[in-house]
């Protein structure tokens, strides 16, 4: 409406043609005027011409004349010039007019339907926008967002009213997290069981820790530590028993090998049980590498000997054994060496 009042005032403040040529005709009426006074200046020059008084008057008369005549065409085609002009102009504002009348129309019709256009697309869109929302929740679930996936389940029932689609998708949200939090764990309990296989328990007591907090309300993961603790004293039994069988076997090398195992799951207390069991064991260990080195001595068996000595001063390196083999494994050494010289000599 406002445009269209524009409209109007620019249109009637247009002047028209009868003003136009009132105006034109207010100019050119002085030209016949002029032209009399021209007329009556050029007869007092031909008077005074004639009488001898001068030709100046004469003169002035003349060119008076020409100025009227020259000019006077001009100003009739000027006004000319200027009517058919001001005709084109007030034809073209009419058509402005008309137009600008016809876009305040379009304009009122617009301005009526952008009144229903919320509500109207509301409810043109309604069912697109609730297939969106369908994917936003699919893609939700995929990046485990789920926080966000339960959010828009929620808007699904606070937007559109459906409550049963909106359990649907809850459901649906709950059972993937669920499914996620299975598949997490359950790859963290075959890590861990890998570290328990191979005897690394502080790596496996750290993974079942950092496993607890983050899920705190799993019995599965909160009681996991009790289990790793579980298998490492069954594991520690094992060896215990493997230990006392190797003795009763008179397996030294195993029992040896067994007890470094043991060593770290022993306590204090437990090792000082088991101190008596232990240095029989290397008793008989050293007693039996005295012996070996003994005999590859007298057999002359150099290389033997010092494969033997080099042992006993690792294993044993306290030991008085050890202190015997260190005064005579130069000698032993050189012994060794000289057969390879011969041969390298041959």
């Amino acid at each position: 409406m406002e445009l269209s009042n524009t409209t109007t005032q620019t249109t009637t403040s247009i002047p028209n043609n009868g003003s136009r040529a009132t105006s034109t005709w207010s100019f050119t009426w002085v030209y016949p005027i002029v032209f009399v006074l021209a007329l009556a200046v050029f007869a007092a020059g031909i008077y005074l011409a004639a009488t001898g008084r001068g030709w100046e008057m004469l003169a002035a008369g003349c060119a008076s004349l020409v100025l009227v005549l020259c000019t006077w065409p001009v100003a009739l085609g000027m006004q000319a010039w200027r009517a058919c002009t001001a005709v084109s102009v007030d034809k073209n504002l009419d058509n402005v007019s008309e137009r600008l009348e016809q876009f305040s129309v379009m304009l009122n019709l617009i301005s009526e339907q952008q009144l229903l256009s919320d509500r109207a697309k509301a409810i043109a869109f309604r069912e697109k926008d609730r297939d969106a929302l369908r994917r936003a929740i699919a893609e939700e679930i995929v990046n485990g967002d789920w926080e966000a996936a339960m959010q828009l389940a929620n808007d699904i029932e606070n937007v559109f009213g459906s409550k049963q689609e909106a359990d649907q998708f809850r459901q649906q949200v709950l059972e993937k997290h669920n499914e996620a939090i299975r598949w997490q764990i359950n790859e963290a309990l075959a890590a861990i069981d890998r570290h328990v296989r191979s005897e690394q328990w502080h790596v496996a007591f750290t993974e079942a820790h950092q496993l607890a907090s983050r899920f705190p309300t799993n019995d599965q993961v909160r009681n996991l530590p009790q289990e790793i603790e579980g298998r490492r004293q069954a594991h520690k039994r094992q060896l215990v028993e493997s230990l006392h069988d190797a003795v009763s076997r008179k397996d030294i090398d195993g029992a040896i090998e067994i007890v470094k195992k043991l060593d770290q799951y022993l306590t204090p207390a437990e090792a000082t049980e088991y101190q008596e069991t232990v240095r029989q064991i290397f008793k008989e260990k050293i007693n039996s590498l005295r012996t070996q080195f003994t005999m590859a001595v007298k057999e002359e068996n150099w290389t033997e000997s010092v494969r033997l000595g080099e042992t006993i001063m690792r294993d044993f390196p306290n030991s008085q054994m050890a202190k015997e083999v260190r005064e005579m494994i130069d000698a032993l050494r050189q012994r060794a060496a000289q057969p390879q010289a011969e041969a390298a000599g041959v």
